[in-house]
């Protein structure tokens, strides 16, 4: 069965997807060697330690230099995957997006109902006062971003290596990914822990994995498509 086919007949579809699904929106993979790993070689430290709760609170001046130049892309637009995913949402065939995406490329595609396991980079808060700032504020600061209220020193809504996911939107996923009829996983390498494990959660049978490379659970899909997802879920919608 094609996936054109299993998206006509089911009104109970979950899509849980990764960096892949935004690469094509011009947004480099974290892991990939023209992602943002270049980036050793300035800061002298791998992604991950800057990346990390212990050395924001420790070193939020290289922290922000890093995020600042690295992991912010507000220039970038909605691609034919984010598209289609908003468009099943409104047709009623799509229930929820699962993302590890930090961008915030889902909702502006117009998909309402998205869980974002790793955070996004659109929500700020004053560690001390808990005011709110949006990512304009964070670019525009000179430095470490400030709290104009308290002076207090302010995080990104982003889950940092050595932090916890947030527990409510990992029961919101699922919950969702346990009732859908068909999982659609995409643009995902499947490795990063414990979102990849969402996939144990699912009890259906027409589990769809679309990605350029494979994945360690290539072999579960009932449908196993490498390819690119833009053009893949795009193809979803083609007369």
């Amino acid at each position: 069965m094609t996936l054109k086919e299993l998206v006509q007949q089911s009104d109970n579809i979950v899509f849980f997807g990764g960096a892949g699904v935004s690469t094509e929106s011009g947004i480099p993979d974290f892991r990939s060697e023209t992602g943002i790993y270049n980036t050793i070689k300035r800061y002298k430290r791998s992604p991950e330690e800057i990346l990390s709760h212990s050395f924001f609170v420790a070193h939020p001046d290289i922290f922000y230099d890093f995020y600042k130049s690295t992991m912010l892309y507000l220039d970038a637009k909605p691609n034919a995957a984010h598209l289609a995913l908003a468009r099943l949402e409104e047709m009623g065939k799509l229930k929820a997006v699962v993302t590890q995406n930090i961008d915030g490329l889902h909702q502006l595609a117009g998909s309402k109902r998205v869980y974002e396991v790793h955070g996004t980079v659109h929500r700020n808060y004053c560690m001390r006062c808990h005011e709110f700032y949006d990512t304009e504020y964070i670019l525009k600061a000179d430095g470490i971003p400030r709290c104009e209220k308290c002076g207090g020193m302010i995080k990104p809504d982003v889950v940092l290596y050595e932090e916890g996911l947030d527990e409510m939107t990992i029961t919101a996923s699922i919950h969702a990914i346990q009732k859908a009829d068909v999982l659609i996983i995409g643009g995902t390498s499947l490795n990063v822990y414990p979102a990849a494990g969402f996939i144990q959660y699912y009890r259906g049978d027409k589990l769809v994995l679309i990605n350029k490379s494979e994945t360690p659970y290539d072999r579960k899909a009932n449908l196993l498509i490498h390819d690119s997802i833009g053009k893949v879920l795009g193809d979803v919608l083609s007369d």
